[in-house]
C-alpha cells in the first residue's frame, strides 16, 4: 500500500510504502474497551479519613425529652452543644458513602488485545470517513493518511509550525479544536470554564524541537512513534482521529504491533 510523502510546501516530494499496521481490519469495540482500559491507569486513588466527622462527644439523650434520639454534641452554652454530629447528614457529620482507597480502579487487558486495538486504530487514521466522521475538517487535506518529510520534527517555533500546517491543509481543523463554546455549571465555577477539542495529532521518529512548538497551538498534539498508543489515536474510544506521519515515524512503529496486525488483521 504505497502513498505519497509531502513536503513542508504542501507539495509531493515522492512515495513510501505504508507499514503492515494500516491495513488491519478497524473494529471500533475493542479500540473503545481498550481506550477505556488505559485510561484507567492515569487515575489515583482516593479515599477519606476513616475516623472524618466522627472525632466527637456526641451521644444521644435517649427517650423522654420530646426530640429525636440522633446523638448530639455533649455541653450547654455554646453554640455546638446539643447539635447533631457523628452521623451522616447533619451539619458536620461523617459522609455516608465516601470514596475508599480499596475500591478497584484500574482495569487490565491482554497484550495482544492492547497491540491490536493499535494497530486498528492505526489503520483508521488512514480512513478518510472515519476521520470525517470524527468531526475533522479534511476538505483541504491533500492526502489521508498525511505523510510528510523528516524536517517536520526540526521545527521549533510556533510560528514557523502554523505556517506548515496552513500549507498542508490543516489550519482550518485546529481552528476548529479551539472554537469550543463556554460550558456553564460546576466546571465554570471550578474554573475550567473551556474545553479544547482534539485537533491533528503529529507522529514523529524523532523529536527534534516539533513537541515546543506545538505546545502553544491548540488541539495539536505530539507523540513518538514508539510510544503510540489507542490513547493518542482515539480520544474518548472513537477511531479515526486526523494525524500527521513524518517518514521515519512510520519505520519507527513497532514490530509487534505490525505482527499482531498481520495475524488478526489481514
Amino acid at each position: 500500500m504505497m502513498t505519497s510523502i509531502y513536503d513542508l510546501k504542501g507539495e509531493k516530494a515522492g512515495e513510501v510504502e505504508l507499514p503492515t499496521a494500516f491495513r488491519t481490519v478497524v473494529m471500533p469495540a475493542l479500540i473503545r474497551r481498550v481506550f477505556w482500559a488505559l485510561f484507567t491507569h492515569r487515575l489515583q486513588p482516593k479515599g477519606t479519613d476513616v475516623m472524618a466527622g466522627k472525632r466527637t462527644s456526641a451521644e444521644s439523650w435517649g427517650v423522654g425529652r420530646g426530640v429525636s434520639r440522633i446523638a448530639r454534641v455533649k455541653g450547654n452554652r455554646y453554640s455546638r452543644a446539643g447539635q447533631a454530629a457523628g452521623v451522616a447528614s447533619v451539619v458536620g457529620g461523617r459522609r455516608a458513602h465516601s470514596p475508599r482507597v480499596e475500591k478497584v480502579i484500574r482495569k487490565e487487558v491482554n497484550r495482544k488485545e492492547r497491540r491490536l486495538a493499535t494497530a486498528s486504530a492505526i489503520a483508521a487514521t488512514a480512513i478518510a470517513e472515519l476521520v470525517r466522521s470524527r468531526g475533522h475538517r479534511i476538505d483541504r487535506v491533500p492526502e489521508i493518511p498525511l505523510v510528510v518529510v523528516d524536517d517536520l520534527e526540526s521545527i521549533s517555533r510556533s510560528s514557523e509550525l502554523r505556517g506548515v500546517l496552513m500549507k498542508l491543509g490543516l489550519w482550518e481543523d485546529v481552528e476548529r479544536a479551539a472554537d469550543r463554546s463556554p460550558r456553564g455549571g460546576k466546571s465554570r465555577w471550578r474554573g475550567r470554564t473551556r474545553r479544547t477539542g482534539s485537533g491533528p495529532l503529529m507522529v514523529v521518529g524523532e523529536d527534534r524541537g516539533v513537541s515546543k512548538a506545538a505546545r502553544n497551538i491548540p488541539g495539536v498534539d505530539v507523540v513518538l512513534a514508539k510510544d503510540i498508543s489507542v490513547l493518542h489515536l482515539a480520544p474518548g474510544g472513537h477511531p479515526g482521529r486526523l494525524s500527521i506521519w513524518t517518514a521515519s515515524a512510520l519505520k519507527g512503529i513497532p514490530g509487534t504491533i505490525d505482527e499482531v496486525a498481520s495475524a488478526h488483521g489481514l
